[in-house]
């Protein structure tokens, strides 16, 4: 069994929110507060969440962590 680790990162949009709630519904655990900063390169807020997820197999470098 492996603890799968991924940083979603997206623009202050609903989009990042469907993109978390996206995660969840799959399985995927909230890992900590989320993030928000300034892009001043873009002129945007950003927003990040990290998740967790177990999975049963072992894990490897080339895993596709979303498709997991």
């Amino acid at each position: 069994m492996s603890t799968l680790y991924r940083l979603l990162t997206e623009d202050d949009t609903s989009a990042f929110c469907h993109k978390v709630s996206k995660a969840l519904a799959e399985g995927w655990e909230l890992y900590g507060d989320p993030t928000y900063t300034f892009d001043a390169a873009r002129g945007v807020m950003r927003c990040g969440q990290a998740v967790t997820k177990q999975v049963e197999a072992a894990y490897t470098p080339d895993m596709k962590l979303g498709a997991q």
